[in-house]
């Protein structure tokens, strides 16, 4: 542990709004964000959310919702929302108003910031009486000509600051709820991880915003440094790509599957890169084989990190120049992470045995809203059970295997589908893979693979399973191996493994 870990909570920030008003203050001139052709300094960006503030002073202590597609709006709308004294509830700005309704009922928000383009659907959601606030093409320079008010009382660090919600593809999603003291201890323990050069950081983000992965490292993590943020609209590597080069970006935080196709790309071997210092990975796994790859490629380092909507975000991740393959390395400061016996939680696991991943530490939700018996089932005794299987090495690094509720049991065998997922990318003319499990009257369950073929290479199925067949067990081996033009994906990117689980389900036939 460094210096910095060993003293991270010195002088840490109480709120999140505290580290924008410390970067303002330090640097009111210097670029905060970027948008298109659109940037705000620092003095600009605390104006405007000064402004925006002033507008939703009836909600403090009742909820906001945040509908915007990615922009300079976005972050504005977040901290605005936290100086009114209200809890920020970003929301996927694809979803449908059908979708939405129930969110909307749960979260049952007292103003809805939406764009122009969600406008619509935000108002035909959204319970009866709740107040749009429509953010025009406009509403920046909107913001800006307005007197910037008195700043209202002080956020209390314990009064909750985001409603996020996660899950969703099994059921209807839960609301998890995280204080300002939470989030601005998440803050300070990451940076302490994975320092950066104040002042002189550029971190671009493709991710989506609303998502908890693109507010702590993009958003907060951006202002902790008092660097700059560019925002794209959307993940495109030609977009991306253009953008590391004009803004000259220092940091790219990505999820894997961003990484994937940019090494699938072929811009990458024109891209002008040398900027770049650092790469940081988090959201879902990313396969040893894309890392090195990358790597290869780019000769860019890239940090992983293991995290969840419910822990702030951020639980442990890889010191840079530290690298260990496959790792997400160790807690971060302040946090405490055992591996714990899946049918029974008392009893604590050692070095290298799997199980399930339990944590604790400030970063951890209160709660979810209004779901008393989940909130139990995931917090006892001050730990957060995560549900994700994992190992600690004998240096305290971990690793993480797969979902509890994704393993697979194949005649009578535990299976990891990510340790298949992992020997699938291993073959050079992969892009991606994923494994499910679907029942089986013969074996109780049997492995079914989707492969990605890298473009303009020769792929099938008896390659890949010959692949396997040097890599794994028997009853490890995919029983089936289906190519595919492209794994689907949730709203956040992530792989969606309940599509996958339904096609593997159907007659098997490629789909290429």
């Amino acid at each position: 542990m460094n210096a910095a870990e060993a003293d991270w909570a010195d002088g840490a920030p109480q709120t999140a709004l505290d580290v924008l008003d410390r970067a303002a203050a330090a640097q009111p001139d210097a670029t905060a964000v970027i948008f298109g052709n659109a940037a705000l300094t620092y003095a600009e960006y605390v104006h405007a959310v000064d402004v925006l503030a002033a507008d939703l002073a009836h909600t403090r202590g009742a909820r906001v919702a945040i509908l915007m597609a990615n922009s300079l709006g976005v972050p504005i709308a977040i901290y605005a929302a936290h100086r009114a004294g209200a809890v920020a509830t970003p929301l996927n700005p694809d979803y449908t108003a059908h979708e939405l309704g129930p969110i909307l009922a749960d979260a049952a928000p007292a103003a809805i910031v939406a764009d122009a383009a969600c406008a619509a659907k935000a108002t035909d959601a959204a319970p009866p009486g709740t107040r749009i606030i429509v953010a025009h093409p406009d509403f920046v320079p909107t913001l800006l000509a307005r007197a910037r008010p008195a700043p209202p009382a002080p956020t209390d660090p314990d009064a909750h600051a985001f409603l996020l919600f996660t899950g969703g593809t099994t059921g209807r999603a839960k609301g998890v709820l995280l204080t300002h003291r939470a989030i601005a201890a998440n803050i300070a323990q990451f940076a302490a991880r994975v320092p950066g050069r104040s002042g002189d950081e550029v971190t671009a983000m493709a991710m989506p915003l609303f998502h908890t992965f693109g507010i702590a490292l993009g958003i907060h993590n951006s202002a902790h440094l008092a660097g700059t943020l560019v925002i794209l609209p959307r993940y495109r590597p030609d977009w991306l790509l253009d953008a590391i080069d004009r803004h000259r970006v220092t940091r790219l935080p990505a999820g894997p599957a961003i990484f994937a196709s940019l090494l699938g790309f072929e811009g990458l071997a024109r891209a002008r890169l040398a900027s770049v210092r650092l790469c940081l990975s988090g959201s879902a796994p990313l396969s040893a084989a894309t890392l090195e790859r990358w790597e290869a490629a780019t000769g860019i380092p890239i940090c992983e990190g293991y995290g969840m909507t419910e822990a702030g975000p951020v639980l442990a991740f890889i010191a840079p120049g530290r690298a260990k393959l496959a790792s997400v390395g160790p807690a971060l400061p302040g946090t405490q992470i055992e591996i714990v016996d899946p049918a029974d939680s008392a009893r604590v696991l050692r070095a290298g045995e799997q199980g399930e991943i339990r944590v604790r530490g400030p970063q951890i939700m209160t709660g979810y809203l209004d779901r008393p018996e989940e909130t139990a089932a995931a917090l006892r005794n001050g730990w957060l059970y995560t549900g994700d299987i994992g190992r600690l090495d004998a240096d305290g690094d971990l690793f993480i295997e797969d979902r509890k509720k994704d393993m697979t049991i194949v005649g009578g065998f535990n299976v990891y589908p990510r340790e298949v997922d992992e020997a699938l990318c291993a073959h050079p003319h992969v892009a991606e893979a994923a494994a499910v499990g679907v029942p089986c009257a013969a074996k109780g369950e049997r492995i079914v693979a989707f492969v990605v073929a890298h473009p303009g290479t020769a792929l099938d199925a008896a390659a890949i399973e010959a692949h396997c067949a040097e890599r794994l067990v028997k009853y490890k081996r995919p029983a089936e191996v289906r190519l595919i033009a492209a794994l689907p994906r949730t709203g956040v990117n992530k792989v969606d493994k309940v599509a996958l689980r339904t096609l593997a389900r159907q007659e098997g036939t490629d789909v290429a």
